[in-house]
């Protein structure tokens, strides 16, 4: 009986295996399993450290701080800062801390390969981060996180490029949904800002990973909204052209904010000490704020949902938009990780409930309360920042589960979301990617290029001649070469020029200089040539600069052994052939 139940289990796994479809819903609930336990231990790990470091292991950090001595809110995030500091400098690839924009660059520019070792890596960053009181958020590390443990799963699999993507995806959407209890949102924050697109092969099995990542979340810590609120149905129609103008607020606010950071990272950049240490004089900043407004704190859930309720006064509010703004700044421009999503709810939520105040106080018998206002604020500045218009009004929903008012947030989103767009030119994530010389314009067609490498598509036609070749040995080499040029090569088989027809000009059919010239003298020295790793997208681009349609390929820089040619059709074609395939796979014909 075992020996038949293995046979039919093996059978299953086998026909599994060349099911396409069948293995990407089966992944999808595992990897969605995956990442949400990763996400609820990244939770754990940071309050872990906030309980160790500031004495508190609730998310009501900013009530128990309050009643700290000025030394512990100082020193936690300074000591703090330089251990996270000199993990960063030692652990850290690029030596900087990691987030939403390296996910969004793997899944369009690198086949959706993230490592293992940097989503750990990152984690713990990010987890410590939050648990010594910097302020920043708790979403953006843990999509980094599932991402990469399900693309690491996904690419050990031997999978091809669409579906280690989608998995990716999967990843992503398990994470968002376990942070908020939130899977209609989790599903479409994958597929607007990681996937790029809603074609049924990515949208089945991510929305199963989030489905499944929300079951895992309300079983570890029940079925609640984040934000419990009065419901805040719309008092007249009136109401409208104050919403369109706290959109406009917001989408400055958003600006602002993104701005902050922009400008606290280049004065960091400009401080003559060593890099790991500028988290240490962040933290201390950082502790300074919350001297005076505890409510900066780490990621500041406790502090929005008091703004929902209505329990902050107005000067407390304006002034908590200012402290929160410079915090996030001075944190995530001195080098602590963490991600953008809560401290952009958090200045939004604080903007929409000073708005709702003056609104009511003006327009009472017209106003729904400054609550609603405050909800609307907090969607538009977040779904700003994001550039996720769809994903955050649709979290902002779920967070809150107030049908009443979504009207409201989603003419409030687009607007903000529009006008940051004009403004800013991008969201937060495009311009983190911007400043690093990425550009996702181009994204999925640099991703495809990646694919590919020149040692996959070189020639190995090409012919030779020593420097010592005369004219007529040079005449019958481009007579047989394939593309009418030679590579001029030493003794040691080290590059040292090409030749054209072009090249020889006058003195290619002039019979006195046969025994004058040789290839040395008539060859191209130090031309562009590509090493076999390079991707396609690099050979465009050195082809572009140059001019060249043919580039000798060669084995490394430093001996310059000649290896083969690269063409700039045969690029081209390999690129079209990429493109197809992809196109093939998004819509579930391989």
């Amino acid at each position: 009986m075992f020996s038949d139940l293995w046979h039919r289990v093996n059978l299953f796994v086998r026909q599994l295996l060349h099911n396409e479809q069948l293995l990407m819903l089966v992944l999808a609930v595992v990897m969605g399993a995956l990442a949400a336990y990763a996400a609820i231990g990244f939770r754990f790990l940071y309050l872990l450290v906030q309980g160790l470091g500031l004495g508190t292991f609730a998310d009501t950090l900013y009530i128990h701080a309050a009643s700290l001595p000025a030394w512990q809110i100082i020193a936690v995030p300074a000591i703090g800062g330089l251990f996270i500091g000199l993990f960063i400098h030692f652990f850290m690839p690029n030596r900087r801390p990691q987030g939403v924009a390296d996910v969004m660059e793997a899944a369009a520019l690198r086949s959706g390969r993230m490592t293992l070792r940097d989503g750990l890596g990152a984690a713990v960053v990010s987890a410590a981060s939050i648990g010594v009181g910097a302020s920043v958020g708790r979403e953006g590390p843990v999509v980094h996180l599932g991402a990469s443990l399900c693309s690491a799963l996904a690419r050990s699999l031997g999978l091809s490029r669409s579906l280690v993507i989608n998995l990716l995806g999967c990843g992503v959407a398990s994470a968002i949904a376990v942070s908020f209890n939130a899977p209609i949102a989790g599903t479409f924050f994958a597929l607007e800002v990681i996937i790029g697109h809603y074609a049924l092969t990515a949208f089945a099995p991510i929305v199963l990973a989030s489905v499944t990542g929300t079951v895992i979340a309300r079983v570890q810590f029940g079925d609640f909204p984040a934000f419990v609120i009065p419901a805040n149905p719309i008092a007249h129609w009136l109401e409208f052209p104050a919403f369109v103008l706290l959109a406009i607020v917001c989408a400055i606010t958003a600006c602002i904010l993104m701005w902050s950071i922009s400008f606290a990272q280049k004065t960091s950049e400009k401080v003559p000490l060593p890099r790991w240490s500028h988290a240490m004089f962040g933290g201390a900043l950082v502790g300074v704020i919350a001297l005076a407004f505890p409510q900066v704190l780490g990621v500041g859930y406790g502090t929005t949902d008091a703004a929902l309720k209505g329990s902050l006064e107005f000067e407390l509010l304006i002034m908590l938009i200012v402290a929160k703004t410079a915090a996030v700044a001075i944190s995530l421009g001195s080098g602590f990780g963490g991600g953008v999503f809560s401290p952009s709810l958090f200045v939004g939520a604080m903007l929409g409930g000073a708005f709702g105040i003056v609104a009511t106080s003006f327009f009472p018998d017209m106003s729904s309360g400054h609550t609603a206002y405050t909800l609307v604020g907090m969607a538009a500045v977040a779904g700003a920042v994001l550039g996720a218009p769809i994903s955050t009004f649709l979290i902002v929903f779920e967070l809150t589960r107030d049908y009443h008012v979504t009207i409201a947030v989603m003419v409030a989103v687009v607007i903000a979301s529009m006008l940051t767009q004009a403004m800013w030119g991008g969201s937060f994530f495009t311009w983190q990617l911007e400043k690093r010389g990425t550009s996702l314009k181009r994204g999925r067609e640099e991703g495809l290029l990646a694919e590919t490498h020149v040692g996959d598509i070189m020639s190995g036609l090409f012919v030779t001649v020593s420097p010592a070749a005369g004219l007529k040995a040079i005449r019958n080499a481009l007579h047989s070469a394939p593309h009418a040029q030679i590579f001029v090569v030493d003794t040691d088989g080290k590059l040292f020029g090409t030749i054209t027809l072009g090249d020889l000009s006058d003195a290619a059919f002039d019979p006195n200089c046969e025994d004058v010239i040789n290839a040395a003298d008539v060859a191209r020295t130090h031309p562009p040539v590509l090493t076999p790793g390079v991707d396609l997208d690099g050979a465009l681009k050195l082809m572009e600069d140059s001019h060249e349609e043919h580039i000798a390929v060669v084995k490394d820089r430093d001996s310059m052994e000649v290896l083969g040619v690269v063409h700039e059709v045969d690029v081209t074609l390999a690129y079209n052939r990429a493109l197809m395939r992809a196109r093939a796979e998004e819509h579930g014909e391989l």
